[in-house]
């Protein structure tokens, strides 16, 4: 009699060992349902705060709280068996003074049951990563292009002249040497994500970085096609579910107007119409 294994969950130590290994797979998830579908495919779920787009309609991730990003961290990790689950901190939670960050960061630790959490951010934010990290709470960083920031940078490419190429080079340094286990680079030209993937030995994670990031990550609902509306340039899209969707969203809908919906055979207690005998 076989006996099935269920795969070993994926730790924050395995996730820093990967550092020039093989690429990591990441991808985002707001919900049980997601985390399930994509727990046998990946190596990192972050619950992103870029839900706040995706999924409440807002303009930027600024307005995103913590309770919602609680409230999703919880339902992703119910759905997850193998990876490592990330949560993001939301805007205003962490950038006070590291006491708040950590008081914040371990609520979401103990509320949600997920392995880490992620905050933006370089040099002026490495004195609270290492706080978090010596006081047991592990911390994804997040350079480059950081959405939190959108008021200050805008959403544009970062490390564009040799100003930016070095505070993110700095950036990448600082929040190495305070203890986060890897960083995303996000929205940097290629050049300066390699080098900087290059010079620090913790796991690089790239959303419109470089193929050499040792690892990459996407918001689910651009790779499969759900939201559309926006396409940066870096997303791939390997389906186009929304279009699935509203196919079906239609064809329900005639179905019902022309009452071709609930048949018979979606009823209880009624019968399927006697099937009709043909003469030979």
């Amino acid at each position: 009699m076989s006996v099935e294994h269920k795969a070993k969950p994926i730790t924050v130590s395995d996730i820093r060992a990967r550092k020039g290994g093989e690429p990591l797979v990441c991808l985002t998830a707001y919900t049980s349902l997601t985390a399930v579908l994509l727990d046998d495919h990946v190596d990192l779920l972050l619950v992103g705060d870029s839900l706040g787009m995706v999924l409440y309609g807002l303009d930027s991730t600024l307005a995103v709280t913590l309770d919602m990003m609680i409230a999703h961290g919880q339902a992703v990790v119910r759905g997850a068996n193998k990876p490592c689950v990330v949560v993001d901190m939301p805007f205003g939670t962490y950038q006070e003074s590291p006491q708040v960050a950590f008081r914040n960061a371990a609520r979401v630790m103990v509320e949600t049951g997920c392995d880490a959490v992620k905050l933006e951010g370089g040099a002026e934010m490495a004195e609270t990563v290492q706080f978090l990290s010596q006081r047991g709470i592990p911390v994804l960083g997040h350079i480059g292009l950081m959405p939190q920031s959108v008021n200050q940078y805008g959403f544009r490419a970062q490390g564009k002249t040799d100003v930016e190429a070095k505070r993110i080079m700095n950036d990448a340094k600082a929040i190495s040497n305070a203890g986060a286990f890897a960083v995303v680079i996000e929205g940097t030209v290629e050049d300066v994500a390699r080098k900087v993937t290059k010079a620090i030995p913790i796991p690089t994670i790239g959303i419109g970085a470089s193929p050499s990031c040792d690892g990459q990550v996407l918001v689910t609902e651009d790779l499969v096609g759900l939201f559309k509306e926006f396409t940066p340039k870096f997303v791939k899209r390997y389906s186009e579910l929304g279009d699935g969707i509203t196919k079906a969203a239609k064809e329900y809908a005639e179905d019902v107007r022309a009452r071709r919906f609930p048949g018979p055979e979606h009823c209880f207690g009624m019968k399927p119409p006697p099937k009709s005998k043909r003469k030979k």
